[in-house]
């Protein structure tokens, strides 16, 4: 299995490149998921954590004092600590509409995110209308092949028609929000939620996973944690923890191939 540098020398999208390359420069494959409702609490956790991991992933619209210096102080941070921003929009409707939720409103997406994703359902005119904003400014879309919550629709043939979809638009796909390894192709990145250093759940039925389970067994490549690390007494520790606990796993699974 080649290495996350050698796989960026083998991608076409920009920002897989630099992704793959940012993760192997500074050894982590830790994704921070700030579901928070402040602007100062999310600049707070993309400063501490932000020496630790790779991806900062926001849900914009939920911030309820949302306005554009928010948005110019995620980029200054991310430059500075060398991340890139994931918007977790999870876009779910026909291409026409989500070309304009990418692009226009208030959050004008397109505009910071380095990736987005998107729900499968409607079909591939859902990422063509993507593309067609996001391609241009070197930006990149992940699918959501499968999702963690027990009793979700999101596995089988809908995980099947999803990859299809994903390897009729490598330009744009870089790959896949996932509980695994879904398929064998060095440009598609693997970004899997709900990781804890302790295997369990919550009361909402999100099902939990440890790094060394995601990256040694599954064969995913990002662990993405939220309120493990938000939540804790000391963000940057924890952080650390997690992005030490998810490169050991990778390393391990490296010097098996």
């Amino acid at each position: 299995m080649p290495s996350y540098s050698e796989r960026a020398k083998l991608c076409t999208n920009p920002t897989a490149k630099k992704l793959l390359d940012l993760m192997d420069d500074k050894q982590t494959n830790l994704s921070i998921a700030a579901d928070v409702i402040t602007k100062a609490e999310l600049l707070k956790i993309a400063n501490t954590v932000g020496p630790e991991i790779c991806l900062l992933k926001t849900h914009i619209d939920i911030v309820e004092d949302f306005d554009t210096d928010l948005v110019i102080q995620l980029q200054r941070l991310a430059e500075k600590h060398n991340f890139l921003l994931f918007e977790d929009r999870k876009f779910a409707d026909i291409g026409n509409t989500v070309k304009h939720q990418y692009q226009d409103g208030i959050y004008h997406i397109a505009d910071w995110a380095d990736i987005v994703n998107c729900h499968t359902v409607p079909g591939p005119g859902i990422i063509q209308g993507l593309k067609e904003i996001g391609l241009s400014k070197g930006r990149a879309l992940l699918l959501l092949a499968e999702m963690t919550p027990k009793g979700n629709l999101a596995k089988g043939a809908y995980t099947e028609e999803s990859l299809k979809m994903a390897q009729d638009n490598k330009d744009f796909v870089i790959g896949f929000i996932t509980t695994r390894q879904l398929i064998d192709e060095p440009c598609f990145i693997n970004m899997t939620p709900g990781v804890q250093l302790a295997v369990g759940g919550d009361n909402l039925g999100q099902q939990y996973n440890t790094p060394e389970n995601v990256i040694g067994k599954q064969k995913s490549d990002i662990i993405i944690v939220g309120r493990g690390i938000y939540e804790s007494a000391d963000m940057a520790a924890e952080a650390k923890k997690y992005r030490e606990a998810g490169w050991l796993a990778y390393q391990a699974r490296m010097s098996k191939s």
